[in-house]
């Protein structure tokens, strides 16, 4: 790879990582052009170059954010397997750290109820995000022997989401931790007795 095409590379990293921030901090509507690429420590001219639309943009950053989130997720459930797998990544996901650090979190809280009206090309990418955080939850919870796994882990990834947005938006409140905890002790409890 030439210079120039390493240069424009790294413009397009900062771009993502600029958009990642906004996304999670602010939702779609809050990350503006203008404020990604401010962000990014670039002119709104430029955007252009890098990509052909605010939701393309909204896109990639949407798969690369979730991409992450899984890696940290996967990272604190260690070597972990089967249901313990999936306990410890709810028990991260659904955690007061999570929950008041969204800016390097997970981020569709802030992001979902923007997402059905946004283009076709970020729904796609929303779902099929949302496809593979599935099918390894899946995988996990085949190994603690469920037979309904896909459906569950659909289950599991929704409370988790949905938990995280409602503590996040009671954040503040004493029922915010008690969302966090309710949603952790319901994931645990219909894993009871797996392995």
């Amino acid at each position: 790879m030439g210079a120039k095409a390493e240069r424009k590379e790294r413009s397009r990293e900062r771009i993502l990582a600029s958009a990642g921030t906004l996304l999670r901090e602010k939702g779609i509507s809050g990350a503006s052009v203008a404020e990604v690429m401010e962000g990014a420590g670039m002119t709104v001219g430029g955007f252009y170059a890098h990509f052909p639309s605010k939701a393309s943009l909204v896109a990639e950053t949407l798969r690369d954010a979730l991409r992450g989130s899984r890696a940290t997720l996967a990272a604190s459930a260690g070597e972990r397997r089967g249901a313990e797998w999936v306990k410890a990544v709810a028990r991260a996901y659904l955690s007061r750290q999570h929950r008041d650090n969204p800016r390097d979190g997970c981020p569709l809280p802030a992001t979902l109820s923007e997402v059905a009206r946004e283009d076709a090309e970020v729904r796609e990418a929303l779902a099929e995000e949302i496809g593979e955080a599935a099918t390894e939850v899946a995988m996990r919870l085949e190994e603690a022997g469920l037979d309904d796994s896909r459906d569950e882990a659909l289950a599991v990834l929704s409370t988790m989401v949905g938990g995280l947005a409602l503590a996040r938006a009671l954040k503040g409140s004493a029922l915010s931790d008690r969302v966090l905890l309710a949603c952790r002790r319901h994931i645990e409890r219909r894993l009871a007795g797996r392995e």
